[in-house]
């Protein structure tokens, strides 16, 4: 996709982090915009705060768990606009601790959230946007689905997070594939992001009441948390870089977009450990006084 003006954005999550400095690049970039969240208030500051700025944007209240409101989306940019070129499957949340202390409600939140978001927006959008192509002999489209590092590696305490993220991967793999097999006039990438300070380590905030949590968090669930928190924070690399860098790997056509590509050393580790049917190598290799800080943290209790 090498032309953004004029063109329509669909964003998840678009109301803070990551989603809403994609909204930002794309009206730089010309785009109009419609963004989903389920944070209403947030919604409407940052669409209150585009609108001063001159652009164009409509935006709904959207739990991507529900493919009804995903669904509205959709109805909502066909309706305003006529069409849909881009799209971010964006929204996503984040969980810790040690994998079998996590609840159900944890793994029916994380996946639901961050799986399930994906498959309803490209079911939903991708057809959508095969019909807007079939009208338009000059269409361009683009699907972006957000995953992580997590999506390529497997951190310990980070277990349904690691899950959902890989799961993402393999189903932008599969769309791209799959578009290309139909020559279809729309690209795909998956964003891999590495740690960004965009919120996700504080995305248990907007936790709905049907996967809340009943229990008083564990000791691997507070170090995970702990952990997180100063990894993103410490962070070099801002949103908007990662908008701006997406943006780029759009117009290149790139699938694979790395917000931290020197962390690709552990994915190639990995990787290498697979191919030679080795047994998975410490994550913490290069790092032993951070699995060293984890593993004390969890046995004290210790959140900061």
């Amino acid at each position: 996709m090498k032309n953004f003006k004029d063109r329509v954005a669909v964003i998840t999550g678009g109301a803070s982090g990551l989603g809403r400095e994609f909204a930002y690049e794309a009206h730089r970039r010309g785009m109009k915009l419609v963004l989903g969240d389920v944070q209403r208030d947030a919604l409407e500051r940052t669409m209150e705060d585009l609108r001063s700025k001159g652009a164009k944007v409509v935006g709904l209240s959207c739990d991507v768990r529900n493919g009804g409101e995903v669904q509205a989306l959709a109805d909502a940019a066909m309706e305003t606009y006529g069409a849909v070129h881009l799209v971010f499957n964006n929204a996503g949340v984040g969980s810790g601790g040690l994998i079998w202390e996590n609840t159900e409600s944890d793994w029916e939140w994380v996946l639901g959230v961050n799986v399930w978001g994906v498959v309803h927006g490209v079911r939903i959008f991708t057809r959508l946007m095969l019909e807007c192509a079939r009208r338009d002999p000059d269409y361009e489209g683009h699907i972006v689905n957000t995953s992580s590092m997590a999506g390529l590696l497997c951190p310990p305490v980070m277990g349904v997070y690691n899950v959902s993220k890989h799961a993402v991967v393999a189903l932008s793999e599969s769309l791209y594939h799959d578009l290309a097999l139909v020559d279809a006039p729309i690209g795909a990438s998956v964003l891999c992001p590495y740690f960004v300070p965009t919120g996700i380590n504080q995305s248990h905030r907007n936790r709905p009441d049907d996967v809340k949590m009943t229990d008083a968090p564990t000791a691997s669930q507070l170090a995970a948390q702990a952990m997180t928190d100063k990894a993103v924070m410490s962070s070099k690399v801002m949103a908007q870089d990662v908008a701006e860098i997406v943006f780029t790997g759009i117009a290149e056509g790139q699938f694979y977009i790395f917000s931290h590509p020197q962390a690709l050393g552990g994915v190639a580790q990995r990787m290498n450990d697979i191919v030679n049917q080795n047994n998975p190598a410490d994550p913490y290799l290069a790092t032993p006084q951070v699995r060293d800080a984890l593993r004390g943290m969890m046995k004290l209790g210790v959140t900061k």
